[in-house]
């Protein structure tokens, strides 16, 4: 690393918070071969000792003091895969052991240690760009949980090396363009599905090594799969030998009383007040850009950190300096972390999962916005799954679930998520979810998907749904592939992989993401019918036209104005193939000129219950 002119200017950078490079100077680092130095920032700290574990023994080094007197330095003569951490003496008489927080390697057996590591070479595979915009791509991401996609049968993990010969192929198999990975940063309890981090430098030594983890990135690029990750800069666990009271004093948490607790998740916030921290986070965020060459990130929580009354009753924060509840510090740093990614990573993408009307999420920052590409449209989801999990007979009373996310479609660049919120505590998975029979729950997952993939937006699916998988997702075992013995569920999976080649190989589907020009109502009414039609339309005026029967009973001849025209039937959910009843015979329809929604021109159709039908203009 370049230093500059001495170390005293990196870390003045570094306080100031426009340091978002700290890891090449903090942590451990080889300077020579057998010898490495560590350093450590603990300003509330009398004295620090480098604590290196060789052969069962603990040695412990002392740390001389650097230049701003709040960092500490130690060169020992250690080799890869030694244990350390560091003991620090409080100014009260206090001895903390705390494992690095620049760390780059964790022990697998007690997360509590730090493990000297080199970091991977360079690459072979960078990032995959793309001349055209990504607003106007297919974006089809497949959500992954590394620790339970796959298990051994004696419930062992798969490492990254196995998950590289699987998953790989897999998700280039099933026509995904993107593959997510739940958080792979190091943490202490798996119950938390990575979302509690102590290691924001550190992938999980549960799977392998960091070169195991760079490899497998690199195998999905080979295959031309773009690779995001969920990263956690909202809160951290309150582990003692973690980022907690680091220093014997709150440090990376905010110390005010009403702005240091998540209290509903038992964890801390980040203090984005302190640039210290910001460097800290700006650092790990650019780590694995810079390291393991991901395509983008998924920032986790974003509205706990928007918002000083997050999950906090009537009174009990501390108004910004304007009288408001946002909180302006964190806005701050949103918008740095969206500039400098955008500044040093071509291509690159960020995703907030945000969930209230916050304005300008995906506006840039340049224009006022927080500088994010794509938000998480928590609303459809929540609106549709609720539904979806109605008896046919009283949807007619929702039918506003369905529409309404088109009141607010473009007012931000949205993904459709599926994600793993959806399928865990008691609230079933995604096949479950749907009322009926065994038949009818899996053509309602169709209909379901076949909705999704014609409504604007992007797209994404958490693992286990492809097999039309019953039981809810459980990180302790792997998802249910042996489900695939069974028709209904190998014929979904069928399904699941068509839709997304279908999704790819159609324009209109995904290049007008952003704006009416690529959406036209058909039918938006016909509560009593539970049915739905529209049109999406690519940047050529080229179309494909949506039609969904969410009722539980079978429509004949209904009639749907559209424009005049040949419209041939290009998919089908209820196709023999996928588990349908085959009832769809007619693969060609011509326009009558009958009036029909204030169209001069109609088609008629037979739709099956549960059905989701895709017809194309043709020329």
């Amino acid at each position: 690393m370049e230093y500059g002119k001495s170390k005293a200017d990196l870390l003045e950078k570094f306080h100031m918070g426009q340091c978002d490079n700290a890891y090449e100077f903090f942590g451990c680092h080889k300077i020579d071969e057998g010898k490495y130095v560590f350093r450590v920032w603990a300003p509330h700290t009398r004295q620090a000792w480098l604590t290196v574990f060789k052969s069962g023994a603990e040695e412990l080094l002392p740390m001389r003091s650097l230049t701003d007197g709040e960092s500490f330095e130690a060169v020992a003569p250690v080799s890869a895969g030694t244990r350390y951490g560091y003991t620090m003496e409080t100014f009260d008489g206090r001895r903390l052991y705390k494992a690095d927080p620049y760390a780059f390697c964790a022990d697998s057996a007690k997360q509590r240690l730090s493990v000297v590591c080199d970091l991977p070479k360079p690459s072979e595979y960078p990032q995959i760009f793309t001349e055209q915009p990504h607003y106007m791509q297919p974006i089809n991401i497949y959500e992954v949980n590394l620790l339970s996609w796959k298990r051994h049968s004696d419930n062992s993990f798969y490492t990254y090396a196995e998950l590289e010969k699987e998953l790989v192929p897999y998700v280039k198999e099933m026509g995904y363009t993107h593959v997510e990975f739940m958080p792979v940063t190091e943490f202490p309890f798996e119950g938390s599905w990575g979302y509690q981090v102590t290691g924001y430098f550190s992938v999980t030594s549960r799977l392998g090594s960091p070169e195991d983890f760079k490899r497998l990135i690199d195998a999905f690029h080979a295959n031309g799969i773009r690779v995001l990750i969920d990263w956690v800069p909202a809160h951290f666990p309150k582990d003692d030998w973690g980022l907690y009271e680091f220093d014997g004093q709150p440090l990376y948490e905010c110390p005010l009383w009403d702005n240091m607790e998540h209290c509903g998740w038992g964890t801390r916030k980040f203090d984005f007040g302190r640039g210290e921290v910001n460097s800290f986070l700006l650092s790990s965020a650019r780590f694995f850009f810079d390291i393991y060459r991901i395509d983008g990130m998924r920032v986790d929580a974003v509205a706990s950190m928007l918002y000083l009354d997050y999950d906090k009753p009537a009174g009990e924060f501390t108004p910004n300096e304007y009288g408001g509840n946002i909180n302006l510090k964190a806005v701050e740093f949103i918008k740095n972390l969206n500039t400098s990614i955008k500044k040093l990573y071509k291509g690159a993408l960020t995703f907030a999962e945000e969930s209230t009307s916050f304005n300008g999420v995906t506006k840039k920052v340049s224009d006022g916005g927080l500088g994010f590409d794509y938000k998480w449209n928590m609303g459809w989801m929540n609106d549709v799954l609720f539904y979806c999990r109605q008896d046919p007979y009283f949807r007619n009373h929702h039918h506003n679930k369905l529409t309404f996310s088109l009141m607010y479609a473009f007012s931000e660049n949205f993904v459709l998520p599926l994600s793993h919120d959806e399928v865990v505590h008691v609230k079933g998975s995604i096949v479950n979810k749907m009322p009926g029979e065994y038949a009818d729950k899996f053509a309602g997952e169709r209909s379901l998907m076949g909705f999704m993939f014609a409504h604007p937006a992007k797209k994404l699916n958490f693992m286990g749904y492809e097999l039309a998988q019953f039981k809810e997702w459980d990180y302790k075992t792997g998802i249910d592939f042996c489900l695939l013995e069974y028709e209904l569920h190998a014929k979904m999976q069928q399904f699941i992989k068509a839709l997304n080649l279908f999704y790819r190989k159609n324009t209109p589907l995904f290049e007008i993401d952003n704006s009416w020009d690529g959406f036209k109502w058909l039918v938006v009414d016909d509560k009593y019918n539970n049915l739905l039609a529209f049109s999406r339309y690519d940047k050529n005026g080229e179309s494909i036209t949506a039609v969904i029967n969410f009722s539980g009973v079978d429509l004949s001849g209904y009639r749907i104005g559209i424009d005049k025209g040949r419209y041939a039937l290009v998919f089908n959910t209820d196709d023999k193939a996928y588990g349908g009843s085959g009832k769809i015979r007619k693969k060609i329809y011509l326009t009558e000129k009958q009036t029909c929604n204030e169209k001069e021109y109609s088609i008629k159709l037979d739709i099956p219950k549960l059905t989701c039908m895709y017809l194309k203009k043709q020329k």
